[in-house]
């Protein structure tokens, strides 16, 4: 597989969850908080922050859509969720029959269960690809396991050095596992992950490695542990960053500010489209990484950036945060400027950019002021943003 095959990740979000419900909860596990986070939203966000990702599609239940819909998700990688089947496996189908017209390279099935997914664990998979159709992480079966007919006597012992504990994200050439789902369907609905039927269809499955960080939420216990996991047993510093933009007018006709067209007499001068309130959000957040600037992860003296959209430099932004098992806290950003008048706009772009984090925009803060005709801004050659990033990290 090369590096830049187009890789597609199906999320299969679907089920009630019951074994998690505990009393008076009956939530669905995928949409239940972890650190103030909803499971699946967590899941979803860790793709999302991957370079190597193209897509991600989320199958959800057919009664779930308002639940969905409240988890503000918004991404030019995401995809419109689709409605999944009655079992596991119709669902895992519903997905890749949604892929057909994007169709990916390489697709990736995960269960929305399993928000500690990483980066690492999907080049695994993905670069046992190479020269298998399918590829699914493992881990040691540390555990003597012993087999029962009745649950009750034990029947014999097995040989755990052939055993393995199978994980998610599953990856398969798409084209082949789409055929051997429409094929399987014909014969049972009853498989219970997606390896079971690629091994059914003849494909050949590899095993990658996985990672015992890697859990799956099943149990109301596993809560507590993803809990300690997410937070480091409570150790989180809260952390905040500082940035500064400024861009000259040019002959136009209307400024981008928060990712939103202004009318005006001028337009931004700019490598990139020039939106000085994205290109400081995005430098306070590099700078509460301690991750450098813009400028160091998208250098000017590139031509792909040119005229490049900046929400492109604050999603990456965010994604450093959520690959580090951050969360954005708030956003604050202060434009200057004599013309053209702000406020009209500050509800529009304050949801922008909320829509962009994936955040509420009740954690965004969008301000304007003038200069009282002091400086360049005064004069009015430009606009100027100045921003403050509060986020959380884990300690250490």
């Amino acid at each position: 597989m090369s590096h830049l095959d187009r890789i597609a990740v199906i999320i299969v979000a679907g089920g009630a969850g019951a074994r998690a419900a505990t009393q008076g909860d009956s939530l669905p596990k995928q949409y239940r908080p972890i650190v103030g986070r909803p499971l699946l939203a967590r899941t979803i966000e860790a793709f999302l922050a991957m370079d190597r990702v193209s897509l991600v599609l989320p199958v959800i239940g057919s009664d779930h859509k308002t639940l969905y819909e409240a988890l503000g998700l918004a991404h030019h990688k995401l995809l419109p969720p689709v409605v999944g089947g009655s079992t596991r496996q119709m669902s895992g189908l519903a997905g890749l029959d949604a892929l057909e017209a994007a169709a990916p390279d390489i697709v990736l099935i995960h269960d929305a269960a399993r928000p500690f997914v990483s980066a690492s664990l999907v080049d695994s998979v993905v670069t046992a690809l190479a020269d298998a159709e399918g590829a699914v992480p493992v881990t040691l079966v540390t555990d003597t396991i012993k087999r029962s007919v009745d649950g009750k006597t034990v029947g014999g012992t097995e040989d755990r050095t052939q055993l393995f504990a199978a994980q998610t994200p599953q990856g398969f050439r798409y084209r082949d596992i789409l055929k051997a789902h429409r094929r399987a369907v014909e014969f049972s609905d009853g498989f219970t992950d997606d390896a079971a039927i690629a091994e059914w269809a003849g494909l050949r499955v590899v095993l990658s490695e996985g990672s015992t960080r890697n859990i799956k939420i099943t149990l109301p216990g596993d809560f507590e542990r993803a809990e300690r996991m997410l937070s480091g047993d409570g150790l989180m510093e809260t952390r905040v960053g500082a940035g500064y933009d400024v861009h000259a007018f040019e002959p136009g006709d209307a400024v981008v500010l928060g990712n939103i067209a202004i009318p005006h007499t001028a337009k931004l001068k700019g490598h990139s489209d020039a939106d000085v309130v994205l290109h400081a959000l995005a430098d306070a957040i590099y700078g509460a990484l301690a991750e450098g600037d813009i400028g160091a992860h998208f250098p000017p003296s590139e031509a792909q950036w040119k005229g490049a959209d900046s929400r492109i430099f604050l999603e990456h932004a965010v994604g450093r945060v959520l690959a580090r098992r951050g969360r954005i806290v708030h956003l604050d950003a202060t434009i200057v400027c004599e013309r053209p008048k702000i406020g009209p706009h500050v509800t529009s772009i304050r949801h922008r950019i909320a829509q962009i984090a994936g955040i509420d925009a009740g954690r965004v803060a969008v301000k304007a002021t003038t200069s009282e005709r002091l400086g360049f801004t005064g004069r009015e050659e430009g606009i100027a943003a100045h921003a403050v990033a509060t986020i959380e990290l884990p300690k250490g």
